[in-house]
């Protein structure tokens, strides 16, 4: 079967809208999306599992339902993919690793289930680099994950794979998790949309303990509305995560888009990095765009600086080591280096120095709290860097000129330190210059402390002012 693309790039609300109404059959809509990841996998190697007999088995399902007139939930029949990371009871959890090589989930995550509550259908799971450790998708177990609009680069990670398998049609939605940019770096590099919802908001229980402060699961979406609806039927409440927010958003009806009179702070550099003048250039023009919607635009000054990001690392390795450091002596030959490096890096560390980031990451919300201090949100790039290639064996080094500023790809991790805040990427243009022409760049939104609808509000009124950057009608990858 040849995917049709113009319902492989339909949007997850329209998909949802015909279904119910009768006009497309969740079998067809199924049989697409499974010839569509046959068309995409070979080329960039998004999904470790697709289940195509289970998800045609629960789309004739769907189909009866519908046919029998039952009420029908949000995604009732709608295809999702979900990351490697995330429980799915039967199946492999692999984490990229082969230390986790015959490692079968024993139940589902609560996203996982509650996805399905929504009527959507788990057709498989996408790739992420081990332990979903890094920005590139590329893991010892699954080998490297390709971007859509040129292969020799990555999309992004860890949650690459999600990232792909939504910029190329396979599927509307895919969730994706977020420990230091993971959904948001893969959907600037990717051009897609992806959140970071504020700490909580989708309880987490797919990590060893419930206690972590710098993780949250995020959808990956072509649009801002389909970001929305996985947001509206993912959000907790719920006991799986003691941490899960307790007053739930309210989602009903369509994004709004009405910017006139908000507020939001502009920085392009956070206060200390160094930023590609295409992307500099594509985040101002968002930013003009919005002005010109008739919101009020103002530079801020946030002062990170690169201690903040090392406090992001150092952190991060504390994670590595105390979630996965145990499979370090029986595994080490088949673990990735950066992964050991990370763990070595949390081991070095002691506990007293661990609680001491405490007050480093209060400083960090001081900054970013004066910074939001009568603001709606703030607006900076997601990226500071077109993106690197798609393999780590084939990465180059770069030799930054010494101009005193501070020289990372990403722009998200310091914003995990603050991590009830949710934050945004959205496409905000392409870059021009060889050998990145045709790349997307991704403007990143952060928001006041679990206002997840005003990041969405200001996402879509961006969408609106830029309609040819998002993957759909008038623009698709060359897969």
């Amino acid at each position: 079967m040849v995917a049709d693309l113009d319902l492989a790039y339909t949007s997850a609300v329209d998909q949802a809208r015909l279904v119910a109404s009768g006009a497309l059959s969740p079998v067809d809509l199924m049989a697409n999306a499974l010839a569509r990841i046959e068309d995409v996998q070979s080329a960039l190697n998004c999904f470790t599992g697709v289940w195509a007999d289970e998800a045609m088995v629960l789309a004739r399902r769907a189909a009866d339902e519908v046919a029998a007139g039952r009420g029908l939930a949000s995604l009732h029949g709608v295809p999702v993919a979900v990351k490697e990371t995330t429980h799915v009871a039967g199946r492999p959890l692999t984490l990229g690793s082969r230390a986790h090589a015959d490692v079968v989930a024993d139940r589902d995550a609560y996203i996982t289930t509650a996805l399905r509550r929504s009527g959507a259908i788990v057709v498989g799971s996408t790739a992420s680099p081990e332990f979903a450790h890094a920005l590139q998708t590329d893991s010892p177990m699954w080998g490297a994950t390709r971007n859509p609009w040129n292969p020799a680069f990555t999309p992004g990670g860890s949650s690459g794979g999600s990232a792909v398998a939504v910029a190329t049609g396979c599927v509307a939605l895919a969730e994706g998790s977020d420990m230091g940019g993971s959904v948001r770096i893969p959907a600037a590099w990717s051009g897609i949309v992806g959140l970071k919802p504020g700490l909580g908001r989708i309880p987490m229980d797919v990590l060893p303990g419930l206690f972590d402060s710098i993780s949250h699961h995020g959808p990956l979406a072509r649009s801002v509305d389909d970001a929305r609806l996985f947001l509206a039927v993912t959000q907790g409440p719920d006991d799986a995560d003691i941490m899960s927010v307790t007053t739930p958003l309210d989602l009903t009806g369509p994004t709004p888009s009405d910017v006139r009179g908000m507020r939001r702070g502009l920085s392009v550099d956070l206060g200390s990095w160094w930023v590609h003048p295409e992307i500099e250039g594509a985040v101002l023009a968002a930013a003009d765009a919005l002005s010109s919607a008739g919101a009020v635009v103002e530079p801020v000054d946030l002062r990170l600086t690169a201690d903040d990001e090392l406090l992001w690392l150092r952190m991060w390795g504390v994670f590595m080591s105390g979630y996965f450091g145990h499979l370090v002596d029986e595994h080490r030959d088949v673990m990735d280096p950066d992964v050991l490096q990370l763990i070595e890096l949390g081991e070095s560390l002691s506990a007293t120095e661990a609680k001491r980031f405490e007050i480093l990451r209060t400083d960090v919300w001081r900054r970013v709290a004066a910074a939001l201090a009568g603001r709606d949100a703030l607006l900076c790039p997601t990226m500071a860097t077109p993106p690197v290639s798609a393999t780590k064996a084939d990465r180059v080094r770069v030799d930054f000129p010494d101009d005193g500023r501070f020289h990372a790809e990403d722009m998200t991790s310091v914003f995990n330190l603050v991590a009830p805040c949710p934050a945004l990427s959205v496409p905000c243009g392409l870059h021009v210059a060889a050998p990145y022409a045709g790349m997307p760049i991704g403007l990143q939104i952060v928001g006041q402390r679990w206002r997840e609808d005003t990041v969405l509000r200001i996402g879509r009124a961006v969408e609106l002012a830029l309609p040819h950057l998002s993957p759909g009608a008038a623009r698709r990858p060359p897969v």
